[in-house]
């Protein structure tokens, strides 16, 4: 299996330091970045809202996974056991229409638009445009595309009519955290994602177990046929799907594996304390890279098996791209 870098990362410093990020792509095709002013107060939204979220109960689950699918190097073990206080989780990714509201609320711009770019799949792009752009030299299927963001998710001449209820992408964990935080809640740990991602399935491979196809049945929106060379698009979509398809897991989220990838609170580590159990973990107190969970609809086992349940990587809180979203938690 190639396990090598799918995507290079955002910024400066970072960029040398961050572990490689799977099929996802971080800042840097040879263009400079302007400085960014971002909020250190987001506006935020206390309405108290639960719509559209699921309590999971506490309790304790095995995190992490020892199977030999893993990827060395990514941290997924040792097995260890975590505890959790109750909380709630969104059941979908956010969508484009839920992030709307957001910038017609606050006027935030996105750090996409800040930098005047983001990375797309060159695959969804015509020819003369992928002839034109920069591209990583060790992950050439990625583009940086001039204007690409949330809106423009290909770049000037797209838009989201018909992908409202689509997850939003060209968001950077910075971008998330402060919808999150005008919505009245948070991005969850690491430990919550997988808890909630899981269903309550101990040790299974995937949010419904073991099997991806089980029964020839199609329950996730993954890369179908060779990467990054043809896409049969055999589960039903190319590209993103709406963040309600497929069967919700047995705490009634969706596509919590493949989709896109979705943005964690907690900084990248593969040094997981001995401590037994670990009681609400939330991560390193800093770090460079923030940890993303879930896989997209551009993994596939050939080369980026991460979108079993125990999977994770990281990029840097800056990065976006065209398959990175994110969902929303709070304490209860």
């Amino acid at each position: 299996m190639n396990q090598g870098p799918l995507a290079p990362v955002h910024g400066g410093e970072a960029e040398r330091h961050a572990p490689t990020a799977c099929c996802t792509p971080a800042r840097s095709p040879g263009r400079s970045a302007p400085s960014l002013r971002l909020l250190s107060s987001p506006p935020v939204r206390h309405d108290g809202s639960a719509v559209g979220m699921v309590m999971v109960p506490g309790g304790e689950f095995l995190m992490g996974t020892n199977d030999s699918e893993g990827l060395p190097g990514d941290g997924e073990g040792p097995i260890r056991r975590v505890r959790l206080e109750p909380f709630l989780i969104d059941t979908c990714a956010v969508t484009n229409d839920a992030f709307a509201r957001f910038v017609a609320d606050t006027g935030h711009v996105t750090e996409a638009e800040r930098f005047g770019w983001s990375y797309v799949f060159a695959g969804f792009l015509p020819a003369a445009v992928r002839r034109g752009v920069p591209r990583p030299e060790r992950t050439p299927w990625w583009c940086g595309v001039t204007g690409a963001a949330w809106s423009r998710p290909e770049g000037p001449g797209s838009d989201v009519t018909g992908r409202g209820d689509h997850p939003v992408v060209h968001v950077s964990w910075n971008d998330a955290a402060a919808y999150a935080a005008w919505a009245g809640k948070r991005l969850p740990t690491e430990a919550e994602w997988e808890y909630a991602a899981r269903g309550s399935l101990e040790q299974k491979r995937y949010p419904w177990g073991d099997e991806l196809d089980p029964d020839s049945t199609y329950r996730c929106n993954i890369w179908r046929g060779t990467f990054p060379a043809k896409n049969t698009a055999a589960d039903g979509f190319r590209g993103t799907a709406p963040v309600d398809a497929f069967e919700p897991n047995g705490y009634g989220l969706y596509n919590t594996s493949g989709n896109v990838w979705e943005w964690c609170a907690d900084w990248w580590t593969t040094d997981h304390p001995a401590q037994r159990p670990l009681a609400d973990p939330a991560g390193p107190a800093t770090g460079t890279a923030k940890v993303i969970r879930g896989g997209s609809h551009l993994c596939h086992r050939s080369y980026c098996n991460r979108y079993r349940v125990a999977a994770r990587t990281a990029n840097t809180p800056d990065s976006t791209s065209g398959h990175a979203g994110f969902r929303c938690a709070r304490s209860v």
